[in-house]
């Protein structure tokens, strides 16, 4: 490995949790990815019949069996989802390090849009029935930062609570967030990640309008096709991520999952939907990452992508990509997971960030789905064929993991975990 400065002081990862189309959990996700399952189904709602896209990525309904009927009542579905994955990540972290003051934990839950359902249904309920018909806790199931104030009640945690909003960047912002808070000792424990729950009539409307998603009803599994040359738009999902991070030198000994070496961000200034075409943007926020976390781009095992089917999307980061990695990009691998889970917005970053780190873990990149036949202008050395086994040279792995969204807000970490080989010798 290169030898550079390290500009950012890292930090470990001592627990995660998930809920997304895969799965209940984090465990369950991971392993729906390495069998090659796709999230996606097709819409059996009556409310979705009359809709030009009737497919998405929903979490299973045995997911929320667990919650509280009262916090079911008041609280949006975005929230419910943030504090599943939340009470996971608090419990493996817990288990790992013991006790902790909670004056010192803060919570960092990004979302991209927040209570839409609320929004919704409270909106058509004035509609219908007047003003007396709006449940008065309309606002505060709806506000953007809701699930982080959930999930910060829920466990008792007073050390701050914070929710970026910024489109489909929003989980891996927080964890950006949570790195500058555990640096700047403000914290000695940051959960960190982000939520999302938008299948609903007015997201699906809205999104179709935009002609982002793909139109694919007759064929699910299949219509989530990043960097292929006939995508045709991403497919709306929901879920949630949450990482437990905390600064190296206070992990016990044997807690750490992975480290986050450093984050790297940038804004397009291009357009409030579209990407920059070139990624000279978003190169800038890859490259910053790189140099805060002190490694050359052949430094990398994997590259994450952000990756999510949109015809101009992929384009723009796959430029990036072969930009700010120059000739390593003809063969570091670049795994894409939107084919099986779809794209879930503000919770993307974060729980493709735990993808990345089991990866990591395990020292194996999977396949990524339904993205053969590549794109010809796409020249990355995607994994559309099949599962990568990751090198076992050095003692860590290590990947970039992209996240960019609406509004040209680019987010790029460096994440890493021992090889198996340094977890054996341990």
């Amino acid at each position: 490995m290169a030898v550079l400065q390290q500009l950012s002081q890292r930090v470990s990862i001592v627990g995660w949790g998930s809920v997304s189309p895969l799965g209940c959990d984090a465990g369950s996700t991971w392993d729906g990815v390495l069998a090659e399952r796709s999230g996606i189904r097709a819409l059996s709602a009556t409310w979705s019949d009359d809709l030009p896209v009737r497919i998405s990525g929903c979490v299973p309904d045995a997911a929320t069996a667990s919650l509280e009927p009262l916090l079911l009542r008041r609280s949006d579905r975005c929230a419910q989802l943030g504090l599943l994955a939340a009470r996971e990540a608090w419990a493996m972290a817990t288990a790992a390090i013991g006790g902790i003051d909670p004056a010192r934990v803060a919570v960092v839950l990004g979302t991209g849009i927040g209570g839409l359902h609320t929004m919704h249904e409270q909106h058509t309920q004035l509609t219908a029935g007047g003003p007396s018909r709006v449940n008065p806790l309309t606002v505060p199931m709806l506000i953007p930062d809701a699930a982080a104030g959930q999930v910060a009640i829920d466990l008792g945690l007073h050390g701050g609570a914070h929710t970026p909003v910024s489109a489909c960047a929003s989980g891996a912002e927080a964890m950006m967030l949570a790195q500058m808070l555990l640096n700047d000792g403000r914290s000695d424990l940051v959960l960190a990640g982000g939520t999302e729950a938008p299948v609903n009539r007015l997201g699906l409307v809205g999104f179709s309008a935009m002609r982002a998603l793909s139109s694919r009803n007759d064929a699910p599994e299949k219509a989530s096709r990043p960097y292929s040359k006939d995508r045709d738009g991403f497919v709306l999902s929901e879920g949630a991520g949450v990482l437990a991070m905390m600064r190296e030198v206070d992990t016990p000994c044997g807690a750490a999952l992975g480290w986050q070496l450093a984050c790297g961000s940038s804004s397009d200034g291009h357009h409030i939907v579209a990407p920059e075409p070139q990624g000279t943007q978003a190169s800038l926020a890859i490259e910053d990452a790189l140099r805060r976390a002190g490694v050359e781009p052949g430094d990398l095992c994997a590259v994450q992508a952000h990756a999510t089917g949109t015809s101009l999307g992929d384009l723009a980061e796959a430029r990036a990509l072969r930009r700010s990695l120059g000739s390593a990009a003809d063969h570091i691998p670049v795994f894409a997971p939107k084919g099986q889970l779809g794209h879930l917005l503000g919770a993307a970053g974060a729980v493709e960030a735990i993808l990345g780190l089991q990866a990591l873990r395990q020292g194996t990149l999977p396949r990524s789905i339904n993205s053969d036949p590549l794109d010809p202008e796409v020249e990355l050395a995607v994994t559309s064929q099949g599962p990568i086994e990751l090198s076992d040279s050095g003692a860590e792995r290590l990947m970039l993991k992209n996240a960019f969204g609406f509004g040209g807000h680019n987010i790029s970490l460096v994440l890493s975990a021992p090889c198996s080989t340094a977890e054996r010798q341990r």
